[in-house]
């Protein structure tokens, strides 16, 4: 059958990816994967907004571009891009609530809105016969209830933590697979990834 994948990069990486040596993941070879070998992968949607400096991580946009570099070689992917809102908020210390400070903070904008638009503009124009959806996001199961049951189409989660599926994932999707890391070990870009006359995309060191 023919599959888009509708991936929303954040919840990837903080669900499956922080803390671990998975960083360089080749998401066609998780999605093949996690779909039936007959499925033949149209289109892989990949959500996601640029990341800008931390205290004490100076480099994360130099990895992100990194990785967004080698994301680009693979065929049939698209990069949709929502935006970081910085904002001041005032928030009570652990343990003295009685005392506030204000703190930077920010908060990412759009990857699930896009998501679940582009979701529900491709189930609408007949551009999948299923649909494999990397979030957990739970702003994600109103449109999934909509393609799954209205529009009558296959849809599947890949589970990306060692939680349980809820209830509510359970009832809306067509099928649940677990992303779990002997999968994710497997789903490694080479290193360095090879692009179009050669160039060559290493791995950050940060991630070696």
């Amino acid at each position: 059958m023919r599959a888009c994948v509708y991936i929303d990069g954040f919840n990837l990486y903080y669900r499956a990816l922080k803390g671990t040596r998975f960083k360089w993941l080749d998401v066609h070879a998780l999605a093949a994967e996690l779909l039936d070998p007959s499925d033949t992968i149209e289109a892989i949607r990949y959500f996601t907004a640029d990341v800008s400096p931390r205290a004490g991580d100076a480099g994360a946009p130099q990895r992100q571009q990194a990785y967004m570099r080698a994301l680009r070689t693979l065929p049939n992917l698209s990069v949709h891009k929502g935006r970081f809102l910085p904002k001041e908020k005032t928030r009570p210390l652990v343990g003295q609530e009685h005392i506030f400070v204000r703190v930077h903070d920010t908060e990412e904008k759009g990857s699930d809105v896009n998501l679940a638009t582009h979701l529900l503009y491709d189930a609408f124009r007949e551009r999948f016969d299923v649909a494999l959806v990397l979030s957990q996001d739970t702003d994600l199961i109103e449109p999934l209830r909509v393609v799954t049951q209205d529009l009558k189409k296959v849809v599947g989660v890949g589970w990306l933590d060692a939680s349980r599926p809820g209830k509510k994932h359970r009832a809306v999707t067509s099928f649940i697979r677990h992303a779990n890391p002997s999968i994710l070990g497997r789903c490694q870009f080479p290193d360095p990834v090879i692009g179009k006359g050669g160039v060559r995309f290493p791995k950050p060191l940060e991630w070696a």
